[in-house]
């Protein structure tokens, strides 16, 4: 006896939900066919933008695939097909390029603005469940989206068919960007005001400390004025150098440690006796990516962690510090 809906729990019904939205998704690896590749070529020749139009859940599926192509290297907008005839559809150039979505390719607010875009002479892709539809028939290149069927018990609400238009919205902007050659410093461009475009775009010049804020004494220093040194400066070391400010080593508490562990008197010890030789440095154009990747490795496999490091110029002359304060201040972690 068939087990009745209203007897299933909510994790159950969520559990048929994504069943059925994941075969959705599974199923568009067979529906991939040339015209998937010549919508990445239409997309790469174009010289203006992509106009993603789509109405009702269709539209807000286009707004993100619009808002994916444009931080991934392809300049996007999109524009609502209703707002479309009443005058919006002047923002489409000849140079442009339209993506309509619509499970059923016969939205009655794409087909009316058909005849303007083919006026002006726009290439259109469609993205659709019906390769039969007006459309479709009208399109360049139509890629089909089609599910057996929606997520919501009366195979009506907009559920499987939306997402199965969402992954293949990515599918085309991730595709057109591996094309293009879109870089990870690309995308930091696109986004500067994230984590991520700040890690990729922000230098060790730029954080760093320098000129009387650079905690350094020379090699003959006493413990106390390397210890007043490091502690007036706040980077949580010192640098230790020669006459012509080359770097020689660093000074942290922790070779305090280590030098009392060793039996050293460390108040009749000079700077050169403490400290750690040959230390890690980097360079002006260091990323700050770079210096978070290397923090971490040190972290996980090195001899002891990093959270200060001096910048050196090629002649490893010191011309500035910073440590992991500077990094959250700058918001880069």
């Amino acid at each position: 006896m068939p087990i009745s809906e209203s007897s299933l729990s909510p994790i159950e019904h969520a559990r048929g939900v994504i069943e059925i939205e994941a075969a959705a998704v599974a199923a568009l690896l067979e529906r991939l066919d040339n015209n998937f590749d010549k919508a990445c070529s239409l997309i790469l020749k174009c010289e203006g933008r992509v106009v993603v139009t789509g109405m009702g859940k269709s539209g807000h599926i286009g707004g993100k695939i619009a808002s994916t192509l444009a931080s991934t290297g392809t300049p996007a907008f999109f524009v609502h097909p209703g707002e479309a005839s009443h005058g919006d559809v002047g923002m489409i150039t000849t140079h442009d390029l339209v993506i309509a979505i619509s499970n059923s390719g016969e939205t009655a607010e794409l087909v009316s603005i058909l005849p303007i875009v083919k006026r002006l002479g726009v290439k259109l892709i469609t993205m659709t469940g019906n390769v039969d539809s007006t459309l479709a028939q009208k399109s360049d290149a139509c890629i089909n989206v089609s599910v057996d069927k929606e997520a919501c018990p009366h195979n009506l609400a907009p559920t499987a068919s939306t997402t199965a238009a969402l992954v293949m919205g990515d599918a085309l902007a991730v595709a057109v960007q591996r094309l293009r050659g879109f870089s990870a410093q690309d995308f930091a461009r696109t986004h500067p005001g994230g984590v991520l475009g700040k890690r990729l775009l922000l230098f060790a010049g730029d954080l760093m400390h320098i000129g009387d804020e650079l905690p350094l004494v020379d090699e003959g220093a006493t413990m106390d004025t390397l210890l007043l040194e490091m502690t007036s400066k706040s980077l949580g070391m010192a640098g230790v150098v020669d006459g012509d400010g080359k770097l020689l080593g660093m000074f942290t508490d922790g070779d305090i440690r280590r030098g009392l562990g060793q039996g050293i008197d460390i108040y009749k010890s000079k700077a050169r006796d403490l400290m750690s030789v040959d230390p890690f440095t980097i360079h002006a154009d260091t990323l700050a990516e770079e210096i978070i990747q290397i923090m971490r490795e040190y972290a996980q496999h090195g001899p002891h962690a990093i959270n200060s490091m001096f910048v050196v110029d090629d002649d490893h002359h010191v011309i500035g510090a910073l440590n992991t304060h500077d990094l959250l201040r700058a918001g880069v972690i």
